[in-house]
Protein backbone atom coordinates (compact mmCIF):
# COMPACT_ATOMS: atom_id res chain seq x y z
CA UNK A 1 0.00 0.00 0.00
CA UNK A 2 1.39 3.41 -0.92
CA UNK A 3 2.26 5.72 2.02
CA UNK A 4 -0.22 8.38 2.72
CA UNK A 5 0.57 11.94 1.80
CA UNK A 6 -0.40 12.93 5.33
CA UNK A 7 2.59 11.07 6.71
CA UNK A 8 4.96 13.15 4.56
CA UNK A 9 3.29 16.38 5.71
CA UNK A 10 3.73 15.35 9.34
CA UNK A 11 7.35 14.66 8.71
CA UNK A 12 7.88 18.13 7.18
CA UNK A 13 6.14 19.78 10.11
CA UNK A 14 8.55 18.30 12.63
CA UNK A 15 10.63 20.99 14.26
CA UNK A 16 14.26 21.18 13.19
CA UNK A 17 15.06 21.59 16.86
CA UNK A 18 14.24 17.96 17.50
CA UNK A 19 16.96 16.92 15.09
CA UNK A 20 19.34 19.29 16.83
CA UNK A 21 18.53 17.80 20.19
CA UNK A 22 19.13 14.30 18.92
CA UNK A 23 22.46 15.26 17.42
CA UNK A 24 23.59 17.11 20.55
CA UNK A 25 22.79 14.07 22.63
CA UNK A 26 24.95 12.01 20.32
CA UNK A 27 27.76 14.57 20.66
CA UNK A 28 27.61 14.42 24.43
CA UNK A 29 27.96 10.67 24.49
CA UNK A 30 30.79 10.87 21.98
CA UNK A 31 32.66 13.49 24.04
CA UNK A 32 32.17 11.51 27.19
CA UNK A 33 33.71 8.48 25.58
CA UNK A 34 36.82 10.57 24.82
CA UNK A 35 37.21 11.72 28.40
CA UNK A 36 36.30 15.38 27.71
CA UNK A 37 33.89 17.56 29.60
CA UNK A 38 30.11 17.86 29.03
CA UNK A 39 28.85 19.37 25.80
CA UNK A 40 27.70 22.60 27.41
CA UNK A 41 31.32 23.26 28.42
CA UNK A 42 32.73 22.63 24.98
CA UNK A 43 30.53 25.20 23.19
CA UNK A 44 29.68 22.87 20.29
CA UNK A 45 25.89 22.52 20.86
CA UNK A 46 23.09 25.07 20.79
CA UNK A 47 20.96 25.64 23.92
CA UNK A 48 17.35 24.47 23.47
CA UNK A 49 15.86 27.89 24.20
CA UNK A 50 17.73 29.40 21.30
CA UNK A 51 17.09 26.44 19.02
CA UNK A 52 13.27 26.56 19.45
CA UNK A 53 13.15 30.32 18.88
CA UNK A 54 15.27 30.35 15.80
CA UNK A 55 14.49 29.78 12.16
CA UNK A 56 14.53 26.02 11.34
CA UNK A 57 16.60 26.77 8.26
CA UNK A 58 19.30 28.63 10.21
CA UNK A 59 21.51 25.57 10.55
CA UNK A 60 21.45 25.13 6.81
CA UNK A 61 22.90 28.62 6.34
CA UNK A 62 25.58 28.80 9.08
CA UNK A 63 28.38 26.23 9.26
CA UNK A 64 29.24 24.69 12.60
CA UNK A 65 32.33 26.17 14.28
CA UNK A 66 35.46 24.03 14.11
CA UNK A 67 35.75 21.74 17.09
CA UNK A 68 39.35 21.65 18.43
CA UNK A 69 40.99 18.31 19.03
CA UNK A 70 40.84 17.17 22.65
CA UNK A 71 43.95 18.07 24.67
CA UNK A 72 45.99 15.18 26.07
CA UNK A 73 45.83 14.62 29.77
CA UNK A 74 48.77 16.03 31.77
CA UNK A 75 50.68 13.50 33.82
CA UNK A 76 51.07 14.25 37.49
CA UNK A 77 54.52 15.36 38.64
CA UNK A 78 54.38 12.62 41.22
CA UNK A 79 53.73 9.87 38.71
CA UNK A 80 56.70 7.52 38.33
CA UNK A 81 58.70 7.38 35.13
CA UNK A 82 58.47 3.76 34.15
CA UNK A 83 60.97 4.17 31.30
CA UNK A 84 63.92 5.59 33.28
CA UNK A 85 66.06 2.49 32.87
CA UNK A 86 69.85 2.95 32.86
CA UNK A 87 71.17 2.91 29.33
CA UNK A 88 67.87 3.56 27.52
CA UNK A 89 67.50 6.32 24.96
CA UNK A 90 67.24 9.81 26.34
CA UNK A 91 68.71 9.08 29.76
CA UNK A 92 70.39 12.18 31.12
CA UNK A 93 69.91 14.18 27.93
CA UNK A 94 69.12 17.90 28.44
CA UNK A 95 65.71 19.41 27.82
CA UNK A 96 65.08 22.70 26.03
CA UNK A 97 66.54 24.89 28.78
CA UNK A 98 69.82 22.97 28.76
CA UNK A 99 69.30 21.30 32.14
CA UNK A 100 69.16 17.55 32.74
CA UNK A 101 65.76 15.90 32.49
CA UNK A 102 66.64 13.35 35.20
CA UNK A 103 68.45 13.60 38.55
CA UNK A 104 72.22 13.83 38.29
CA UNK A 105 74.30 10.70 38.44
CA UNK A 106 76.39 10.14 41.54
CA UNK A 107 79.37 10.31 39.17
CA UNK A 108 78.41 13.69 37.71
CA UNK A 109 81.29 16.23 37.79
CA UNK A 110 81.15 18.79 40.58
CA UNK A 111 82.78 22.15 39.86
CA UNK A 112 84.43 23.56 43.00
CA UNK A 113 85.61 27.03 42.00
CA UNK A 114 82.67 28.62 40.16
CA UNK A 115 78.90 28.66 40.59
CA UNK A 116 75.95 28.68 38.22
CA UNK A 117 75.40 31.99 36.38
CA UNK A 118 78.70 33.44 37.58
CA UNK A 119 80.27 36.38 35.71
CA UNK A 120 83.85 36.33 34.46
CA UNK A 121 85.94 38.65 32.28
CA UNK A 122 88.36 36.43 30.37
CA UNK A 123 88.14 34.14 27.36
CA UNK A 124 89.67 31.06 29.00
CA UNK A 125 88.34 29.88 32.35
CA UNK A 126 90.22 27.46 34.60
CA UNK A 127 87.94 25.11 36.56
CA UNK A 128 88.65 22.28 38.97
CA UNK A 129 86.52 19.86 40.91
CA UNK A 130 85.76 16.25 41.69
CA UNK A 131 83.67 13.41 40.34
CA UNK A 132 80.93 12.75 42.87
CA UNK A 133 82.14 12.23 46.43
CA UNK A 134 85.86 11.58 46.03
CA UNK A 135 86.18 10.63 49.71
CA UNK A 136 84.03 7.53 49.24
CA UNK A 137 85.70 5.97 46.22
CA UNK A 138 87.92 7.11 43.40
CA UNK A 139 89.41 5.99 40.11
CA UNK A 140 90.69 7.52 36.91
CA UNK A 141 88.76 8.53 33.84
CA UNK A 142 88.20 11.33 31.34
CA UNK A 143 86.28 14.60 31.58
CA UNK A 144 84.85 16.08 28.40
CA UNK A 145 83.88 19.76 28.23
CA UNK A 146 81.30 20.64 25.59
CA UNK A 147 79.66 23.90 24.60
CA UNK A 148 75.97 23.29 23.93
CA UNK A 149 76.08 25.68 20.94
CA UNK A 150 79.05 23.79 19.39
CA UNK A 151 80.94 27.05 18.81
CA UNK A 152 84.03 25.30 20.12
CA UNK A 153 84.82 21.59 19.78
CA UNK A 154 84.71 19.34 22.87
CA UNK A 155 87.93 19.14 24.86
CA UNK A 156 89.08 16.24 27.00
CA UNK A 157 90.89 16.34 30.34
CA UNK A 158 92.28 13.54 32.52
CA UNK A 159 90.59 12.66 35.80
CA UNK A 160 92.99 11.32 38.44
CA UNK A 161 91.43 9.61 41.44
CA UNK A 162 88.21 11.58 40.83
CA UNK A 163 90.00 14.96 40.68
CA UNK A 164 90.09 17.05 37.52
CA UNK A 165 91.21 20.40 36.15
CA UNK A 166 90.07 21.80 32.82
CA UNK A 167 90.06 24.90 30.64
CA UNK A 168 86.77 26.24 29.30
CA UNK A 169 86.59 28.43 26.20
CA UNK A 170 84.16 31.33 26.67
CA UNK A 171 82.53 33.85 24.36
CA UNK A 172 80.84 37.14 25.30
CA UNK A 173 77.41 36.53 26.81
CA UNK A 174 75.98 33.38 28.39
CA UNK A 175 77.97 30.19 27.87
CA UNK A 176 76.15 26.89 28.47
CA UNK A 177 78.66 24.13 29.18
CA UNK A 178 78.23 20.40 29.72
CA UNK A 179 80.74 18.33 31.70
CA UNK A 180 80.73 14.56 31.10
CA UNK A 181 82.67 11.92 32.99
CA UNK A 182 83.55 8.56 31.49
CA UNK A 183 85.66 5.69 32.74
CA UNK A 184 86.15 2.05 31.74
CA UNK A 185 85.18 1.15 35.31
CA UNK A 186 81.69 2.63 34.92
CA UNK A 187 78.83 1.06 32.94
CA UNK A 188 77.43 2.97 29.96
CA UNK A 189 80.48 5.22 29.79
CA UNK A 190 80.68 4.73 26.04
CA UNK A 191 77.02 5.60 25.51
CA UNK A 192 76.12 8.58 23.35
CA UNK A 193 73.82 9.84 26.12
CA UNK A 194 75.27 12.20 28.76
CA UNK A 195 74.74 9.77 31.62
CA UNK A 196 77.30 11.10 34.12
CA UNK A 197 76.91 14.78 33.27
CA UNK A 198 76.47 18.17 34.88
CA UNK A 199 75.69 21.56 33.39
CA UNK A 200 76.98 25.06 34.04
CA UNK A 201 76.11 28.51 32.69
CA UNK A 202 78.85 31.14 32.85
CA UNK A 203 78.45 34.72 31.65
CA UNK A 204 81.48 36.34 30.07
CA UNK A 205 81.71 40.13 29.95
CA UNK A 206 84.76 41.55 28.16
CA UNK A 207 86.39 44.22 30.33
CA UNK A 208 86.95 47.18 28.02
CA UNK A 209 87.40 49.85 30.68
CA UNK A 210 91.20 49.49 30.82
CA UNK A 211 93.97 49.33 28.21
CA UNK A 212 94.74 45.83 26.91
CA UNK A 213 97.94 43.90 27.37
CA UNK A 214 99.57 43.85 23.95
CA UNK A 215 101.42 40.70 22.87
CA UNK A 216 104.40 41.15 20.57
CA UNK A 217 107.06 38.99 18.94
CA UNK A 218 110.30 40.89 18.36
CA UNK A 219 112.45 40.08 15.32
CA UNK A 220 115.77 41.47 14.16
CA UNK A 221 115.81 43.15 10.77
CA UNK A 222 117.54 40.13 9.20
CA UNK A 223 115.94 37.48 11.39
CA UNK A 224 115.75 33.88 10.09
CA UNK A 225 112.31 33.83 11.78
CA UNK A 226 113.00 30.57 13.59
CA UNK A 227 113.38 29.52 17.21
CA UNK A 228 115.40 26.76 18.88
CA UNK A 229 113.85 23.29 18.73
CA UNK A 230 115.02 19.70 18.73
CA UNK A 231 115.01 17.95 15.31
CA UNK A 232 112.12 15.64 16.23
CA UNK A 233 110.01 18.60 17.27
CA UNK A 234 110.96 20.58 14.18
CA UNK A 235 109.96 17.68 11.95
CA UNK A 236 106.62 17.26 13.71
CA UNK A 237 105.41 20.85 14.01
CA UNK A 238 108.04 23.23 12.61
CA UNK A 239 109.90 26.03 14.38
CA UNK A 240 109.15 29.10 12.29
CA UNK A 241 107.18 32.27 12.94
CA UNK A 242 103.88 30.65 11.94
CA UNK A 243 104.44 28.05 14.64
CA UNK A 244 105.52 30.62 17.21
CA UNK A 245 102.35 32.72 16.94
CA UNK A 246 99.80 30.13 18.19
CA UNK A 247 102.22 28.92 20.88
CA UNK A 248 102.70 32.41 22.28
CA UNK A 249 98.95 33.08 22.03
CA UNK A 250 98.10 29.93 23.96
CA UNK A 251 100.68 30.78 26.61
CA UNK A 252 98.97 34.16 27.02
CA UNK A 253 95.59 32.44 27.47
CA UNK A 254 97.14 30.32 30.22
CA UNK A 255 98.45 33.48 31.88
CA UNK A 256 94.97 34.94 31.81
CA UNK A 257 93.25 31.83 33.18
CA UNK A 258 95.87 31.41 35.93
CA UNK A 259 95.79 35.08 36.99
CA UNK A 260 91.98 35.25 37.18
CA UNK A 261 91.89 32.09 39.29
CA UNK A 262 94.59 33.33 41.66
CA UNK A 263 92.82 36.69 42.06
CA UNK A 264 89.58 34.92 42.93
CA UNK A 265 91.28 32.64 45.48
CA UNK A 266 92.77 35.69 47.18
CA UNK A 267 89.35 37.39 47.54
CA UNK A 268 90.03 39.95 44.81
CA UNK A 269 87.32 38.85 42.40
CA UNK A 270 87.92 37.39 38.94
CA UNK A 271 89.81 40.45 37.75
CA UNK A 272 92.43 40.01 35.07
CA UNK A 273 94.13 41.80 32.18
CA UNK A 274 92.60 41.59 28.73
CA UNK A 275 94.15 41.27 25.26
CA UNK A 276 93.62 43.17 22.06
CA UNK A 277 91.85 40.81 19.66
CA UNK A 278 91.58 40.42 15.91
CA UNK A 279 89.43 38.36 13.50
CA UNK A 280 91.79 35.70 12.16
CA UNK A 281 91.96 32.00 11.43
CA UNK A 282 91.42 30.29 14.76
CA UNK A 283 94.38 28.57 16.42
CA UNK A 284 92.90 27.64 19.80
CA UNK A 285 91.74 24.22 18.63
CA UNK A 286 92.62 21.69 15.96
CA UNK A 287 89.23 21.88 14.25
CA UNK A 288 89.66 25.57 13.49
CA UNK A 289 93.05 24.91 11.92
CA UNK A 290 91.76 22.08 9.74
CA UNK A 291 88.66 23.95 8.60
CA UNK A 292 90.19 27.42 8.42
CA UNK A 293 87.49 28.77 10.75
CA UNK A 294 87.74 32.48 11.49
CA UNK A 295 87.59 33.47 15.14
CA UNK A 296 88.34 36.44 17.39
CA UNK A 297 91.76 35.64 18.87
CA UNK A 298 94.34 37.53 20.90
CA UNK A 299 96.38 39.64 18.50
CA UNK A 300 100.09 38.93 18.19
CA UNK A 301 102.01 41.96 16.90
CA UNK A 302 105.09 41.20 14.78
CA UNK A 303 107.65 43.93 15.45
CA UNK A 304 110.90 44.36 13.50
CA UNK A 305 113.84 45.93 15.27
CA UNK A 306 116.47 47.98 13.48
CA UNK A 307 119.12 45.73 15.04
CA UNK A 308 120.67 42.75 13.30
CA UNK A 309 120.51 39.17 14.55
CA UNK A 310 124.19 39.36 15.48
CA UNK A 311 123.60 42.48 17.57
CA UNK A 312 120.71 40.89 19.46
CA UNK A 313 122.72 37.72 20.05
CA UNK A 314 125.80 39.59 21.26
CA UNK A 315 127.24 37.90 24.36
CA UNK A 316 127.67 41.30 26.00
CA UNK A 317 123.86 41.60 26.03
CA UNK A 318 123.10 38.09 27.28
CA UNK A 319 121.62 38.34 30.76
CA UNK A 320 122.83 34.89 31.76
CA UNK A 321 126.41 35.76 30.83
CA UNK A 322 128.08 36.65 34.11
CA UNK A 323 130.69 38.71 32.26
CA UNK A 324 128.19 40.66 30.12
CA UNK A 325 128.91 44.39 30.10
CA UNK A 326 125.42 45.47 28.94
CA UNK A 327 122.93 42.86 30.24
CA UNK A 328 120.00 45.32 30.27
CA UNK A 329 120.43 46.59 26.70
CA UNK A 330 117.96 44.06 25.30
CA UNK A 331 115.26 45.83 27.28
CA UNK A 332 116.20 49.14 25.67
CA UNK A 333 116.26 47.56 22.20
CA UNK A 334 112.79 46.12 22.75
CA UNK A 335 111.45 49.41 24.13
CA UNK A 336 112.72 51.37 21.12
CA UNK A 337 111.17 48.88 18.68
CA UNK A 338 107.85 48.92 20.54
CA UNK A 339 107.85 52.73 20.63
CA UNK A 340 108.48 52.91 16.89
CA UNK A 341 105.81 50.30 16.11
CA UNK A 342 102.90 51.58 18.25
CA UNK A 343 103.80 55.28 18.24
CA UNK A 344 101.76 56.00 21.40
CA UNK A 345 100.36 59.47 21.92
CA UNK A 346 101.54 61.69 24.75
CA UNK A 347 100.07 60.41 27.99
CA UNK A 348 98.81 57.20 26.41
CA UNK A 349 99.68 54.17 28.55
CA UNK A 350 100.90 51.11 26.72
CA UNK A 351 101.36 47.62 28.19
CA UNK A 352 103.37 45.22 26.06
CA UNK A 353 104.73 41.74 26.74
CA UNK A 354 107.48 40.88 24.26
CA UNK A 355 108.80 37.50 23.12
CA UNK A 356 112.26 37.70 21.49
CA UNK A 357 112.22 35.17 18.65
CA UNK A 358 115.95 35.41 17.83
CA UNK A 359 117.00 33.93 21.16
CA UNK A 360 119.56 31.15 20.60
CA UNK A 361 121.28 28.56 22.79
CA UNK A 362 125.06 28.67 22.40
CA UNK A 363 126.17 25.20 23.44
CA UNK A 364 129.85 26.15 23.19
CA UNK A 365 129.60 29.15 25.52
CA UNK A 366 126.74 27.48 27.44
CA UNK A 367 124.80 30.73 27.37
CA UNK A 368 121.37 31.65 26.02
CA UNK A 369 122.04 34.50 23.61
CA UNK A 370 119.42 37.13 22.85
CA UNK A 371 117.54 36.51 26.08
CA UNK A 372 116.74 38.67 29.08
CA UNK A 373 113.99 38.29 31.67
CA UNK A 374 113.10 41.87 32.52
CA UNK A 375 109.97 43.92 33.13
CA UNK A 376 109.36 47.53 34.04
CA UNK A 377 108.78 51.07 32.81
CA UNK A 378 110.10 52.75 29.67
CA UNK A 379 108.65 56.27 29.46
CA UNK A 380 104.88 55.95 29.12
CA UNK A 381 105.22 52.28 28.27
CA UNK A 382 105.19 49.26 30.54
CA UNK A 383 107.20 46.44 28.96
CA UNK A 384 108.18 42.90 29.83
CA UNK A 385 110.60 40.81 27.74
CA UNK A 386 111.56 37.16 27.60
CA UNK A 387 113.42 34.85 25.19
CA UNK A 388 112.05 32.07 23.00
CA UNK A 389 114.47 29.33 24.10
CA UNK A 390 111.64 27.32 25.76
CA UNK A 391 109.04 27.99 23.07
CA UNK A 392 109.26 24.52 21.53
CA UNK A 393 107.65 23.09 24.70
CA UNK A 394 104.63 25.44 24.70
CA UNK A 395 101.17 24.15 23.77
CA UNK A 396 99.64 25.68 20.64
CA UNK A 397 95.99 24.80 21.35
CA UNK A 398 93.64 23.50 24.03
CA UNK A 399 94.29 19.92 22.94
CA UNK A 400 98.02 20.33 23.60
CA UNK A 401 97.86 21.75 27.14
CA UNK A 402 97.88 18.43 29.01
CA UNK A 403 100.46 16.81 26.68
CA UNK A 404 102.71 19.86 27.04
CA UNK A 405 102.64 19.71 30.85
CA UNK A 406 103.16 15.94 30.98
CA UNK A 407 105.80 15.50 28.23
CA UNK A 408 108.82 13.80 29.84
CA UNK A 409 111.06 14.09 26.79
CA UNK A 410 114.56 14.92 28.09
CA UNK A 411 116.04 18.23 27.09
CA UNK A 412 118.82 17.69 24.56
CA UNK A 413 121.32 20.48 25.27
CA UNK A 414 122.89 19.91 21.87
CA UNK A 415 119.91 21.80 20.41
CA UNK A 416 118.03 23.63 23.19
CA UNK A 417 118.83 25.19 26.55
CA UNK A 418 118.21 23.78 29.99
CA UNK A 419 117.37 27.14 31.54
CA UNK A 420 118.95 27.53 35.00
CA UNK A 421 119.26 23.74 35.06
CA UNK A 422 115.53 23.60 35.90
CA UNK A 423 114.27 22.50 32.49
CA UNK A 424 115.53 18.95 32.24
CA UNK A 425 112.40 17.75 30.45
CA UNK A 426 109.89 19.26 28.07
CA UNK A 427 107.16 19.88 30.67
CA UNK A 428 109.64 21.60 32.98
CA UNK A 429 110.79 23.82 30.11
CA UNK A 430 107.14 24.78 29.53
CA UNK A 431 106.91 25.77 33.21
CA UNK A 432 110.02 27.93 32.98
CA UNK A 433 109.11 29.62 29.71
CA UNK A 434 105.42 30.29 30.33
CA UNK A 435 105.80 30.94 34.06
CA UNK A 436 108.88 33.16 33.99
CA UNK A 437 107.43 35.24 31.16
CA UNK A 438 104.27 35.70 33.24
CA UNK A 439 106.57 36.78 36.09
CA UNK A 440 108.01 39.53 33.88
CA UNK A 441 104.51 40.47 32.73
CA UNK A 442 103.66 40.94 36.40
CA UNK A 443 106.59 43.31 36.69
CA UNK A 444 105.32 45.41 33.77
CA UNK A 445 102.04 45.81 35.68
CA UNK A 446 104.01 47.02 38.71
CA UNK A 447 104.05 43.83 40.78
CA UNK A 448 107.21 43.47 42.90
CA UNK A 449 108.80 40.23 44.03
CA UNK A 450 106.84 38.33 46.66
CA UNK A 451 107.65 35.73 49.27
CA UNK A 452 105.92 33.02 47.24
CA UNK A 453 103.87 32.51 44.13
CA UNK A 454 104.55 33.32 40.50
CA UNK A 455 106.15 36.64 41.50
CA UNK A 456 108.85 34.71 43.32
CA UNK A 457 110.08 31.55 41.55
CA UNK A 458 107.12 29.27 42.16
CA UNK A 459 106.40 29.24 38.44
CA UNK A 460 108.50 26.07 38.29
CA UNK A 461 105.31 24.33 39.45
CA UNK A 462 102.96 26.21 37.13
CA UNK A 463 101.90 22.89 35.59
CA UNK A 464 100.07 21.95 38.81
CA UNK A 465 97.44 24.57 38.09
CA UNK A 466 96.40 22.77 34.90
CA UNK A 467 96.92 19.05 35.55
CA UNK A 468 96.03 16.67 38.38
CA UNK A 469 99.01 14.31 38.26
CA UNK A 470 102.61 15.43 37.84
CA UNK A 471 104.89 13.77 35.33
CA UNK A 472 108.34 12.32 35.98
CA UNK A 473 110.88 14.89 37.13
CA UNK A 474 114.28 15.07 35.41
CA UNK A 475 115.86 17.67 37.70
CA UNK A 476 117.61 16.70 40.94
CA UNK A 477 114.81 15.63 43.27
CA UNK A 478 114.83 13.75 46.54
CA UNK A 479 112.95 10.48 46.82
CA UNK A 480 110.01 12.05 48.66
CA UNK A 481 109.30 14.58 45.92
CA UNK A 482 109.52 11.92 43.22
CA UNK A 483 107.07 9.79 45.16
CA UNK A 484 104.72 12.74 45.67
CA UNK A 485 104.73 13.48 41.95
CA UNK A 486 102.76 10.29 41.37
CA UNK A 487 99.73 11.50 43.32
CA UNK A 488 97.00 13.92 42.19
CA UNK A 489 98.12 17.49 42.70
CA UNK A 490 95.80 19.51 44.92
CA UNK A 491 94.72 22.96 43.64
CA UNK A 492 97.33 25.63 44.28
Amino acid sequence: MAPSILNFRALRRRSKASFNNERSNTDVSSDASQGTGPSHMSGTSTPQSIAHASDPALDLQVKEPHQPAPRPLLHSASSPNRQSVSGMAGLGSPVANGKPALPLSQFAPRIANITENAWVYQKVLLVHGTIGDASQQSFDGTLSVTRLDDNFPPTYWPVSEFHFKALVYLQPGPNKIRFDFSSPKLPNSNSSNPIHASYLTVHMLPANSAPPLQLAILLSKDSPETFDAMPTRTEREGHDLETAIPKFRMAAYLWQAFTAEQMWRNKLGRRVFRFEEEWVSGTSNQRDRENGTLRSEARIHIIRSDKTTAEIRDLELAQQNEKASRPSDLFSIAAEAVQEYFKPLNGQKLYVSVLILDTHWDKEAKVVRGHAALGGTAGNMQIGIFGSHCLQSYPASFEEVVPAFTDCTPTDVAFVANDCNEAGSSWEAANIGIGAHLHETGHLFGCPHQESGVMMRDYVTLNRSFITREAFCWIACDSDSILASGFPTTPL
